[in-house]
């Protein structure tokens, strides 16, 4: 079996440059009332960015930029040119995110925690409803010209939402620098994407700052005491300045 050779933990802040719709649950209608409401957690009511919904944008985003697309059997559809790293049997991404082929399976290498929310303080202060905001949208029959309005609920521009990736490293594994190349290409194209629903209509685009970087190897996790990690942010500066605007602190 395969040993693990280090855990590379990535934290960071998620901000919403638009409004942003992840479906949740309508537990009560009332006419009038939100159609289509945002997931929440119930236990303080806030928003929340699930972690599937942010690996699997990652995920789909990575394929179709190498038009290699993963199917739900774990096979690959070559759309585009072929990828040095992947197979005529895997998309490139399952070095990152895994796959589900039969034979020879490969876990994920990636662990994406669900997002809280981080400014929930301001944003509760100036929304109607708490945290989020309801968007009035109108449908046009194009023969009679009859208006179909709708709300929408959005957590609103400017929310905040903690990041935290987990990237294994096990031996065999692909460079650790390839790996992290594919996750850095990941956050990249979904910057310049959306994330959630209706992103055609201008909802879900974000903007990430990545803010640490520390990396631990298997042998930290027995020497007793508090396992902090050694902080590989300065490294991969150059990678990370693209995606965070230069917002990177110095180290």
């Amino acid at each position: 079996m395969p040993k693990l050779l280090k855990k590379i933990e990535i934290t960071g802040i998620l901000t919403l440059e638009t409004g942003l719709h992840i479906g949740g649950t309508n537990s009560s209608m009332s006419i009038g009332g939100i159609d289509k409401a945002v997931i929440r957690n119930p236990l303080n009511n806030q928003p929340y960015i699930p972690g599937s919904s942010l690996k699997g944008k990652m995920r789909s985003l990575l394929e179709i930029s190498t038009g290699n697309i993963g199917g739900k059997s774990g096979g690959v559809v070559h759309n585009g040119p072929s990828s040095k790293t992947g197979s005529a049997d895997k998309p490139m991404s399952a070095d990152l995110f895994g796959n589900a082929i039969n034979e020879g399976q490969k876990p994920s290498r990636l662990i994406v925690r669900d997002l809280s929310l981080i400014n929930h303080e301001e944003l509760l202060a100036k929304t109607e409803i708490p945290y989020t905001e309801g968007k009035t949208e109108v449908v046009i029959d194009r023969i009679t010209s009859a208006a179909m309005p709708r709300q929408n609920e959005r957590v609103p521009a400017g929310a905040q939402f903690g990041l935290n990736l987990v990237v294994n490293i096990w031996e065999g594994d692909p460079p650790q620098d390839k790996l992290l190349e594919l996750l850095f290409a990941s956050l990249q194209l979904l910057s310049d994407d959306y994330l959630g629903g209706h992103g055609s209509r201008g909802y879900g685009q974000v903007s990430i700052d990545i803010q640490q970087m520390s990396e631990k190897s298997s042998a930290d996790y027995y020497n007793g005491g508090e396992t902090k990690g050694m902080s590989i942010l300065e490294k991969y500066r150059s990678q990370i300045g693209k995606l965070s605007s230069n917002k990177i602190p110095t180290a």
